[in-house]
């Protein structure tokens, strides 16, 4: 069961990894550092990446290479999309076809990671001109900003909300009070920076329509979550979903399909790598 969560964290993570403009969806991140080359993984906003799901699309690479007639015909980047799909179902979310052909990166540095992912501070303005540079709309935005339904944050990505907002208030008025409390017991002051909680904090193990209701609930982990709620243009959609599931997982499997799109390397943009971590 342990590995399952960890795999599921980990694939919680990669739907992030296709907002490279530079890179896309291209297994850049299953890259491992070497002496001369610090890769994406190990980029500070990296670090919550579970092992585990490294190691089970290396396995599974493994065991497709295994078949003689598949060998070196099918991508670490197809493999990481297909396993996110199934985690996804597996943990009680929706399933979809993927469209498979990309191929793997050729390159993969911590540094290309800077202002490429969401951050947690972003508001509503930010986080669409992050996803529309990407040929994403408001809308699938608000979709895959529900894969913070499963997965865990460091406590160092959300300390500002409950000890030093504002010179006005100490804690995120937009916080559920409840909650704050309950973040400020998980994370105290100087916390080991190893410590991590779980950003759903009523279903954390199943992909669901919840977190638009914790968010209803002033229950948002990150500033980047509470504001689809909080700023008007966005509350209609979280409002919509909050109260229905089936409307959400559409949206979702439309937006991922979006996603999978995004910066695909076909020719010499690529190739099909014999190890996930190393390039051929």
């Amino acid at each position: 069961m342990g590995h399952f969560i960890n795999l599921l964290v980990f694939l919680s993570f990669s739907l992030s990894f296709c907002l490279f403009p530079g890179t896309g969806c291209d297994a850049s991140v299953m890259i491992a550092s070497t002496g001369s080359n610090k890769a994406e993984k190990d980029h500070p906003d990296n670090l919550s990446l579970a092992g585990d799901g490294f190691d089970t699309v290396i396995k599974a690479k493994a065991a497709v290479d295994a078949v003689p007639s598949c060998r070196n015909k099918v991508s670490c980047a197809d493999i990481l999309a297909l396993a996110t799909r199934d985690v996804i179902a597996m943990s009680g979310g929706p399933s979809y076809a993927v469209e498979l052909g990309r191929l793997d990166g050729l390159s993969s540095t911590a540094a290309s990671v800077n202002g490429k992912l969401p951050h947690p501070t972003f508001n509503l303005n930010q986080l669409n001109s992050l996803f529309a540079a990407n040929g994403l709309s408001q809308t699938d935005m608000i979709a895959l900003s529900a894969a913070h339904t499963l997965g865990f944050s460091h406590c160092d990505k959300f300390s500002n909300r409950i000890y030093n907002f504002s010179r006005q208030n100490a804690v995120d008025p937009t916080l559920n009070k409840d909650y704050a409390t309950q973040l400020q017991q998980m994370c105290p002051r100087n916390v080991d920076p190893r410590i991590a909680i779980n950003m759903d904090p009523n279903t954390p193990r199943t992909f669901d329509n919840v977190y638009f209701q914790n968010l209803q609930k002033g229950q948002g982990l990150f500033t980047s979550d509470q504001v689809l709620f909080t700023d008007t243009r966005s509350r209609p959609t979280v409002d919509a979903w909050a109260s229905n599931s089936q409307a959400f997982n559409q949206a979702f499997i439309t937006a991922m399909s979006k996603l999978g799109r995004v910066g695909v390397k076909t020719g010499r943009n690529g190739n099909i790598r014999r190890n996930c971590a190393a390039f051929n």
